[in-house]
């Protein structure tokens, strides 16, 4: 309290000097250096207040507090834009998917502005820089070992000529009998769906009834992580800052016992599958949108690893 009444009785003169960071922001050596993220909303739709609130406001809110810090601070986002969703949305508006995202990305942004959201930089994730990075870890987890090949069954609309990813398909869900689940979770019920479980299902392009196919997919082999991932959450668990949330799910995985999962659709908008036999099929966006935080950064400075692989600062 003493501290606080001398610092008001010196008045603003009394202050530090506000911290000027270079352009673009760099870590600075002997500085505390503060890389902010927000989620990266989706760009299929017009931002409203629950969106903002719910992620971009509070990183906002923590970015201007470490400035006021005078922490050499970072604060990146940008629209996460490949996907079903995106080509759900393109057809809808009779546009192309990259139509869709810049048309979406420009609103997203200048509703950004209007609120004054402080980013240093707003990106995207459909750029050069995306598909580089994400293919980049795409094969350093094939050249480990980490990578494994499957025949999963799948809807094919034959009247469309394509497999149908989990959004195409609608049908009576096999649960609680909603009559318009999704191929991929029941809005009723909530529970999580395959496919090829729907009661009825229908292509939502063209109507028609699909087929249940075989196709080939690749995996990400995660048992293989088992044993060095449980003790490093138990040493995290015990250092780190987990909510009992976040806790609970982690350990319903463990218990479980992790199994397989699949990181590759058959779709047209997204990164491309850089392996043959596996060229007309992109990455599933749960592998490659995480990806755009560092892609985001690429993109705002060539010199985005000094964020990303620099643990020491």
């Amino acid at each position: 309290i003493t501290a606080a009444a001398d610092a008001w009785a010196r008045g603003a003169a009394g202050l530090p000097k506000p911290w000027q960071p270079q352009k673009p922001v760099l870590p600075v050596e002997g500085m505390r250096n503060v890389l902010i993220t927000s989620a990266l909303p989706y760009v299929n739709n017009v931002p409203h207040l629950g969106n903002i609130i719910g992620c971009v406001l509070s990183a906002d809110t923590f970015a201007r507090y470490c400035r006021l810090r005078n922490w050499n601070t970072l604060y990146v986002c940008g629209t996460d834009e490949y996907g079903t969703a995106t080509e759900t949305k393109a057809v809808e508006e009779g546009l192309t998917p990259q139509e869709i995202c810049n048309k979406y990305n420009a609103i997203h942004a200048d509703i950004y502005r209007w609120f004054d959201i402080s980013f240093d930089y707003f990106g995207r994730t459909t750029t050069p820089y995306q598909t580089t990075i994400a293919q980049d870890i795409f094969q350093r987890l094939l050249a480990r070992g980490f990578l494994l090949q499957d025949t999963v069954e799948q809807l094919r609309c034959e009247n469309c000529q394509r497999f149908l990813a989990d959004r195409f398909v609608e049908g009576t869900c096999p649960f609680c009998s909603y009559e318009e689940a999704r191929g991929d979770q029941c809005d009723k019920c909530g529970k999580l769906i395959n496919a090829v479980e729907l009661k009825n299902p229908q292509c939502k392009l063209c109507r028609g009834i699909p087929v249940v196919k075989p196709t080939q997919h690749l995996f990400l082999d995660l048992p293989k992580l088992e044993e060095r991932l449980e003790p490093w959450l138990e040493q995290s668990w015990a250092t780190g800052d987990w909510t009992a949330n976040a806790r609970y799910i982690t350990r319903s995985w463990i218990r479980d016992g992790l199994k397989p999962r699949c990181i590759t659709r058959d779709l047209k908008w997204g990164t491309p599958v850089p392996l043959d036999g596996f060229h007309d099929k992109v990455f599933y966006v749960w592998f490659d949108a995480p990806i755009g935080y560092l892609s985001i950064t690429a993109n705002y400075t060539d010199q985005w690893e000094k964020w990303w692989k620099n643990p020491q600062q």
